[in-house]
């Protein structure tokens, strides 16, 4: 018997938020990283979500499904173009195809995605005092 049933959803999504937190990460730490082991600039991942509605049924019952991860892709939008002539990726024309992170937009979603995992680590705390609760009173 689960005694906190929300806590398993919750994790669910705690364990996406921590995933997200991590490309994000890695997208900021790559903001100047003209060339990459493919020898391309760094592109920008992105983090896709999928919500499982309801898993299958166990034991006759059937159980609330949390937050998963669905995919991490590569955005796709050509970073910018700078004339930097000293720099060694520079062209034959002295520019520099950048990568196409912005880091405003990464610090959005960073704050965005540390304040969705607050928000699901109060949901845990939450249902541990609502859980401890009622074991008190029946005793």
């Amino acid at each position: 018997m689960n005694i906190i049933p929300s806590i398993s959803v919750t994790s669910d999504a705690l364990n996406a938020e921590k995933t997200r937190l991590e490309v994000i990460a890695q997208n900021i730490a790559n903001a100047h990283t003209t060339r990459g082991p493919d020898g391309l600039p760094y592109q920008r991942k992105v983090v896709s979500f999928e919500n499982q509605l309801m898993q299958a049924a166990v034991d006759g019952q059937v159980k609330p499904g949390g937050m998963r991860i669905a995919a991490i892709t590569n955005d796709q939008t050509p970073g910018e173009l700078v004339y930097n002539p000293g720099h060694p990726d520079a062209d034959e024309n002295d520019m520099v195809r950048m990568p196409n992170v912005n880091l405003a937009r990464e610090m959005v979603d960073l704050i965005m995605a540390s304040r969705t995992y607050e928000a699901n680590l109060s949901v845990v705390r939450t249902a541990r005092q609502m859980a401890q609760n009622a074991m008190r009173m029946g005793r």
